[in-house]
């Protein structure tokens, strides 16, 4: 209650309910709508792809954040992603859905400067000690928008077909738009640049990796996005051996949303008490106890596992940025989130293309196993990081270069 009484905190999450329900609408809509348009699946799951494109790119899109104010660059992406999605309004022909890929990756490209500016921008706008929960509440929007935003989408395509989606979506930018404008944040003019491009877009993964406590954060978040893709592959697979038919797993995706959710209330407090290392380090184990229970052939541990995946896995998230917020200077913030998003985020898709091949190949029950250990291992090293981290924090020059 008291980030939803801050001036600024109520309107942006107000903001992110409206945007996320849009894009979660089309993320679904988009690869039901190239299936019907074409008949083929290789190319309704290439519309995953194009929206994740450009996140390489990451770091070096992020500058664009550091380099103009923050609150006018968020409304211009918005409007621009609006009018981006009109042009779906020209998709009625399998010749045409080059044009739903090309709106895709744009949309991707300009959702990391988004985010970018996002971070940068809130960690000026709320009040610092509000960071925590108000990431952990940005979280239950996002997923609870996950929840329920593509089965309207479903919904909407079913009876009106894929532009109408694409219009909601276009819509939900507008009045987000409105609501990033009721931000009341002083922003002064940046600096100059005083070094190239690709010398500033270096310094936000410098600032990373030289930060004693955003780097085992970052590396340990990674870490775990990689082994929940490769887990997340074998969903179906974990369905199958249920004796269920793959829409079952729609089920398990509903389980775990309901436990991204509740973590996301709970986020604050667990950072206040534990820390933020010790908070991501319990995530992660509590991650590794949910693929772990998926080994168990039974349709109670799945869905217990499931309902631990979505609690555990947001941990290290919400840390990881409330931590990027906190510890890095503001006129490096935009490019720092971005590069930490893009560390945190593609190992996921590396792991899910990964798993595609793995579940093939190996048995699922073992792999599952050695997915949990892994995690387990990952929660320990980064629960042991933050004394060392202290120390070397701590250490004086004289220290660091003995006469």
């Amino acid at each position: 209650m008291r980030v939803l009484r801050d001036r600024n905190a109520g309107p942006y999450l107000a903001g992110v309910v409206v945007s996320g329900f849009g894009t979660s609408a089309l993320w679904l809509a988009s690869g039901v709508w190239v299936k019907d348009l074409t008949g083929s699946d290789g190319l309704a799951a290439l519309c995953v792809l194009a929206m994740w494109a450009s996140a390489p790119a990451g770091p070096a899109l992020g500058t664009l954040a550091d380099r103009v104010r923050r609150k006018p660059l968020l409304i211009g992406t918005n409007l621009l992603l609006a009018a981006l999605l009109l042009t779906l309004f020209a998709v009625d022909s399998p010749d045409r859905v080059w044009i739903v890929f090309a709106v895709l990756f744009v949309y991707g490209a300009a959702g990391i400067v988004h985010d970018a500016a996002e971070s940068a921008l809130v960690a000026a706008a709320v009040d610092k000690h509000l960071l925590g929960d108000f990431n952990g509440l940005r979280m239950t929007a996002t997923e609870g928008m996950k929840l329920l935003a593509p089965l309207a989408g479903a919904g909407l395509y079913s009876v009106y077909g894929g532009p109408v989606v694409a219009l909601l979506d276009a819509i939900s930018f507008v009045l987000a738009t409105g609501l990033y404008a009721c931000l009341r944040v002083r922003e002064s003019r940046p600096e100059p640049p005083a070094a190239g491009w690709h010398a500033r877009t270096a310094e936000g993964a410098r600032h990373l990796w030289a930060h004693p406590r955003l780097r085992p954060l970052v590396v340990a978040g990674g870490a775990t996005m990689l082994f929940a893709g490769l887990n997340g592959a074998m969903v179906y697979a974990v369905v199958g051996g249920l004796g269920h038919s793959p829409a079952y797993a729609g089920v398990l995706a509903a389980v775990q949303g309901a436990g991204s959710v509740a973590v996301g209330l709970l986020s604050g407090t667990a950072l206040r008490r534990l820390g933020r290392h010790h908070f991501a380090a319990c995530g992660i184990g509590l991650t590794a106890v949910g693929v772990g229970l998926r080994a168990v052939p039974a349709d109670p541990a799945a869905l217990a596992g499931s309902a631990a995946i979505g609690a555990g896995l947001p941990c290290v998230l919400i840390a990881a940025l409330t931590a990027v917020q906190h510890e890095t200077p503001d006129a490096l913030l935009g490019r720092t989130a971005a590069t930490a998003n893009t560390l945190l985020f593609t190992p996921n898709v590396i792991g899910l293309s990964a798993g595609a091949a793995l579940v093939e190949l190996a048995d699922l029950r073992p792999t599952l196993l050695a997915l949990g250990l892994a995690l387990l291992v990952t929660a320990a090293v980064l629960r042991q990081s933050p004394a060392s981290a202290e120390r070397t924090v701590s250490r004086s020059p004289s220290d660091a270069n003995p006469a």
